[in-house]
């Protein structure tokens, strides 16, 4: 059990049935009155943010969080496949619980699985990952003194702002977390 007054950023509770992460707190201390401690909550499984005050002294069990990893295997239109690789165990996710987790993964990667008393809720790719370009415009001679971009398609079918001198067939560098281009490789 965690008590209010013990909470810190990044760790996970359940509160009243759902499972929250703590993103933000504020111990207060008025004045007047008892202290209070002011969370900003993450519901980890539909993503919204909540604001709750609490008294210093209730407690809350902390959420156990498993991550596993897995290895993407491939996509039939309607299901995504996902295979243990230490168990050979394989799951199916539907397009709704995988969301826009996987729009820079490639088939046959590795990504992490994260779940709840064994309920998946979210899929964490690699921080950064490798594409080729496969559809970007010719950059211009000479145009390099604004830092301009311009979209180009990598090999996953995903849209990534690149830096006028990059082309079609290289192979860059993307942040996952963010979508943006790192550097070419």
């Amino acid at each position: 059990m965690i008590s209010a007054g013990d909470f810190r950023n990044g760790i996970t509770l359940e509160i009243e049935g759902n499972v929250y992460q703590i993103v933000e707190f504020q111990h207060v201390k008025p004045g007047k009155g008892a202290a209070f401690v002011r969370t900003k909550l993450k519901n980890i499984k539909s993503s919204g943010v909540v604001e709750k005050t609490f008294r210093p002294t209730e407690k809350f069990p902390a959420a156990h969080i498993e991550r596993a990893d897995m290895q993407y295997l491939y996509s039939d239109g309607e299901m995504y496949h996902f295979m243990d690789v230490e168990t050979f165990d394989q799951i199916a996710m539907t397009e709704d619980q995988v969301g826009d987790s996987l729009k820079f993964v490639k088939e046959n990667e590795m990504v992490k699985m994260l779940s709840h008393n064994k309920q998946v809720f979210a899929i964490e790719p690699p921080l950064f990952v490798e594409l080729v370009v496969t559809d970007t415009e010719p950059g211009f001679k000479g145009d390099t003194a604004t830092g301009a971009s311009k979209p180009a398609v990598v090999e996953t079918g995903a849209t990534v702002y690149v830096p006028l001198f990059v082309e079609q067939g290289e192979t860059i560098q993307i942040d996952t977390r963010t979508g943006e281009y790192m550097k070419r490789v």
